[in-house]
């Protein structure tokens, strides 16, 4: 690790110095009081190699009279972990190297010699020990006696006696001096800081009194993981016995008995699994077959999905297997394993830092590319550059793990996968949050896991949007967030409708969501109810236990504190099961699985079967149906294409044809599109008949200049179109084609657009237009670029529009530079609000009870356009996603219409603090200098928290160490400003409201005149 990441990562460890007092009135040792305060180590070797070790240290403190002493202190810090001992005695603990700790030991000292020992260890990067006693007389003034330095000893390995013999046992040698106090890689820990360093607080995970869940239902925390110990715990599982079984994200396993509820949580009993080393690190564990399966994803051993077993009958797991190989790790390596619904196999899954693990056989074509028309950028800091489709992935194999078969690709980092009760998958994948504010951004979502399916995460700017037909899309969007375990709450004693929710856990902003899943033809919609919040309350994974009824949940990760939760619904209410499945609830579903049947193979009668249901209005079915076809050989229905003319089978069967045929099929697929007159088609065909068309040219070749000026006359009747979809979809197709007045159009678009995404989307296309530029026209885009820089994203949005306009530039001729020199020009960046569009005004100070009754009386023959601007003239894009589009800081706001009344919707906005959601309220952090830090945490490592104290710019974090905290506290105000709308008049409220209402239709009643 960088030292940088070891300061978010560390751990801080208290260290006790050498003091010597004799029995003439506590003089100071002379040889004691004049050594430097050093860190110290085993070797010397520590300061520059990283390191992975423990350190046993200790020395000798001679008390004259203890009874002469007013107080006894030591203040000392240590990289990475540590445990104080005096006698032999554990005095205390510390975890976070930059804030140093005092732990009072007057009352474990004697006369005479005292043996003050430390346990230390190191996570990484340089390990270094520091530390002085403070020694108190009850006449006189405090004073420090002794330092750390080569008056210690110290081991690599751990001794009897070490840390309570009188003498010194043999093994033990001088400790290494590494730098003196206040320099090297610690040089922020000064004398000072040792000085001024508090008492050691008892660890503890994040509180049941911070932490809030829906009425009826109660958090208990049975078990603080003691830190340094017993690791950080990411996954969970439950054994045939109900016992809980753990996984330390970076070490071994746990295995817990709970207490009976209303026990003591100090009944909890924690054992570590005597179980071999590669059984650690564990992303997944699952009991089944007889057996516990972990899929190990960190450590040194070798990555993959093992077998652990108890093969004498003594409750421990003596023998560990190595089923296969993964090639990936760390936290977008292999993560989770389940078992099927029929109980006969197991589902395993991997992020996109992941090799798909050689599977044998595949529901999905194994046809995969990135099938980009424009060329990507990748991320502008260098994350996941040169990863490359499938991305993530989920499989299914034999409980030997002899076979597998790849079922779903196409994820950024899914950590964990669920079956429901009707045998679907669902997983909950992860958003990249350095992209936030960029057209490419996806927020985290639900994705129901069919077979065959794909959901086009590609590395950079790659990402496809969620209606191309070649993508699934999401069965709920959820937000910025870092997904974790998840799980359905069959066998919770819950009423009825949270048996049957499905449980997402998001890390960073500590939220358990049970999700609310409805059927929606063959697939399923979502509906987010905020189950368990606390800040920080760091989720990882959480089961059912069948034993009595509970659900259990599991904090920590990154070497955060962690912690052992249950809930239990304690209030009135049904606890029934659902009812047993029916197999004939949805015939949809039934179809899509008759078609699902049909995956992985040649069949004989699969095409009559899968081809009728090319046209079929569900998307999931049509899906199904094209995967059955591109599993049979392209030559059997290459011909059904060129005759096909249904709509949404046209552009169904070219896709498949572009994925499998050759560039002899460019041409006649381009007539089959070509054909049908796609004008008066619905956007949602339209968009298939443009994605199909953009494959064709991916897939089988570029067009002749005939074809591509052919097809640019037809595209430009449709270009611009009015619909943001679209011509997001139609400007790459005419920058590819170079259609005449490609640049004028788009020019105009991005130069009108209201938000930010569809500028950038704009100016990222027009970047790859080589040719058919005037002059004045490259000065009109490279003027945009002031107003591109004054946007606010990510922690990669301004990289982004650096290599956006940057690469453009490499386009340009010597002389054309020139000519752009001074637009060209790099300029001190513009204020973002002045960037925005303007109302016309004039506004006034609004109150509900004014703009109420004037909106409600205004809410016909609203202007569609115009509220969008306003949408982004009253800056709410920054912070809220609409119909695909915006910031996610806040909720998304495409659903309003369906949840509030004018009346509420306007409260929301002129009075943001009157009612906060607690899934977006801010904590307010009261810190140890007198200061307070108000924001909302969006990640975390070790003992330091990053809060995003401004949702408008979501790539700015400050960072709060939780040793410095005195308090913490739900914040009353919201962080939402209020008086948005004081500069609009009162048609450009009701024009924003009526954008509001209307879910994104331009067709909705509120435009009708």
């Amino acid at each position: 690790m960088k030292r940088s990441q070891l300061v978010v990562l560390g751990w801080a460890l208290a260290c006790v110095a050498v003091a010597a007092l004799s029995s003439r009135g506590m003089e100071p040792d002379a040889a004691a009081a004049q050594a430097k305060t050093q860190w110290i180590w085993a070797t010397k070797a520590a300061l520059s190699a990283p390191k992975h070790e423990e350190v046993f240290l200790r020395t000798v403190v001679r008390i004259g009279k203890k009874s002469a002493l007013k107080s006894a202190a030591f203040a000392g810090t240590c990289d990475n972990l540590m445990t104080v001992f005096v006698n032999g005695k554990k005095v205390g603990s510390s975890s976070e190297w930059s804030t140093p700790v005092r732990i009072d030991i007057l009352k474990h000292l004697r006369d005479g010699d005292n043996v003050v020992a430390v346990h230390a260890r190191n996570q990484g990067g340089p390990a270094g020990f520091c530390a002085q006693v403070e020694l108190t007389p009850k006449k006189g003034k405090r004073r420090v006696f002794g330092s750390s330095g080569a008056n210690w000893l110290a081991s690599t390995k751990k001794i009897a006696g070490w840390s309570s013999a009188a003498a010194a046992p043999d093994g033990m040698k001088a400790a290494a001096n590494l730098c003196p106090l206040g320099q090297g890689p610690w040089n922020a820990v000064n004398l000072g800081a040792l000085t001024a360093a508090r008492q050691a607080k008892a660890v503890t995970a994040t509180p049941v009194s911070a932490i809030t869940t829906l009425p009826g239902f109660q958090v208990e925390l049975i078990y603080t993981v003691p830190r340094g110990q017993q690791g950080s715990w990411v996954s969970l599982c439950v054994d045939p016995k109900g016992r809980l079984i753990a996984g330390d994200q970076g070490g071994g396993l746990y295995r817990i008995t709970p207490p009976p509820p209303g026990a003591p949580a100090s009944l909890t009993k924690v054992e570590k699994l005597d179980v071999p080393s590669a059984a650690g690190g564990a992303h997944g564990l699952l009991w089944a077959f007889d057996s516990l399966y972990v899929v190990r994803c960190e450590g040194r051993e070798k990555k993959g999905l093992y077998r652990c077993k108890d093969t004498n009958g003594d409750d421990q797991l003596d023998e560990v297997k190595l089923l296969r190989e993964f090639r990936g790790g760390g936290e977008h390596g292999p993560h989770s394993v389940i078992l099927s619904p029929d109980g006969k196999s197991l589902y395993v899954c991997g992020g996109n830092h992941t090799e798909i693990p050689n599977p044998e056989t595949s529901t999905v074509p194994r046809v995969w590319k990135e099938d980009l028309l424009l060329p990507r950028q990748w991320d502008a800091r260098g994350h996941a550059r040169g990863r490359l489709a499938p991305g993530g992935w989920i499989a299914k194999t034999d409980p030997e793990g002899k076979s597998f078969e790849l079922t779903s690709i196409g994820y950024r980092n899914q950590f964990d996968i669920a079956f429901n009760r009707h045998g679907d998958l669902f997983t909950y994948d992860a958003d990249m949050e350095w992209d936030v504010g960029t057209p490419w951004y996806r927020p985290t979502r639900v994705n129901h896991a069919t077979s065959g399916s794909e959901f086009g995460w590609r590395s950079g700017t790659g990402k496809w949007p969620t209606y191309y037909p070649d993508n699934l899309g999401s069965v709920v969007d959820v937000g910025p967030g870092s997904p974790t375990g998840i799980a359905f709450g069959y066998g919770a004693k819950f009423p009825r409708k949270y048996q049957d929710a499905l449980y997402i856990c998001d890390w960073s902003y500590g939220k358990m969501y049970a999700v609310h899943l409805s059927p929606d033809g063959s697939s399923y919609t979502g509906e987010l109810e905020q189950f368990v919040s606390a800040s920080p309350l760091p989720l990882t994974d959480l089961v059912v236990r069948p034993q009595d009824g509970a659900l259990y949940f599991a904090i920590g990760g990154r070497g955060t504190q962690s912690g052992l939760y249950r809930v239990q619904y304690v209030k009135g209410g049904s606890a029934k099961p659902p009812p047993p499945y029916n197999a004939k609830i949805s015939s949809l579903r039934n179809l899509r699985k008759s078609l699902e049947a049909l995956h992985g193979g040649p069949k004989a009668d699969a095409l009559d079967k899968a081809w009728p249901h090319l046209d079929h209005e569900d998307r999931a079915i049509r899906f199904a149906a094209r995967v059955a076809v591109e599993h049979q050989p392209v030559g059997s229905w290459r011909e059904r294409v060129l005759a096909e003319n249904r709509p949404r089978a046209i552009f169904e069967s070219v896709i498949a044809l572009a994925r499998h045929g050759s560039s002899d099929d460019l041409v006649p697929a381009l007539e089959r599109l070509q054909r049908h007159d796609w004008r008066s088609e619905s956007k949602e065909v339209k968009l298939g008949a443009l994605r199909a068309l953009q494959l064709c040219f991916i897939r089988l070749g570029k067009p002749s200049e005939d074809d591509a000026k052919n097809i640019g006359d037809r595209l430009n009747l449709l270009y611009p179109s009015g619909d943001v979809d679209l011509d997001r979809e139609l400007s790459r197709l005419v920058v590819y084609l170079e259609a005449d007045d490609a640049a004028e159009k788009t020019l105009k678009l991005l130069e009108t657009a209201p938000t930010q995404e569809e500028q950038i989307h704009y100016a990222f296309c027009l970047r790859d237009l080589k040719n058919g530029w005037t002059l004045e026209q490259r000065k009109r885009f490279f003027s945009w670029f002031q107003t591109g820089r004054a946007f606010r994203g990510g922690a990669s949005f301004d990289g982004f529009i650096r290599n956006i306009k940057n690469e453009t530039v490499g386009t340009l001729s010597g002389a054309d530079k020139e000519k752009l020199a001074e637009v060209l020009k790099d300029k001190p960046k513009p204020d973002l609000f002045a960037t925005l569009p303007k109302p016309k005004g004039p506004g006034k100070t609004w109150t509900v009870a004014d703009l109420a009754p004037i909106v409600e009386s205004k809410l016909e023959g609203r202007s569609f356009e115009n509220g969008k601007s306003m949408f982004a003239a009253a800056q709410c894009f920054l912070c809220h996603r609409f119909d695909g589009k915006g910031g996610s800081g806040g909720p998304d706001l495409t659903g309003v219409g369906g949840r509030f009344s004018v009346t509420n919707l306007l409260e929301s906005i002129v009075e943001p603090s009157k009612v906060i959601s607690d899934q977006y309220r801010a904590t307010t952090f009261v810190l140890n200098n007198g200061t307070a830090v108000t924001g909302r945490i969006v990640n975390m490592g070790g003992n330091n928290l990053n809060v995003n104290t401004d949702m408008t710019s979501p790539g700015h974090t400050r960072g709060v160490n939780r040793g410095s905290i005195v308090a913490m506290q739900p914040s009353d105000v919201s962080m939402m400003p209020a008086s948005l709308l004081d500069t609009l008049n009162a048609d450009e409220v009701a024009d924003l409201v009526a954008y509001l209402l209307s879910r994104g239709d331009p067709n909705a009643e509120y435009f009708k005149k």
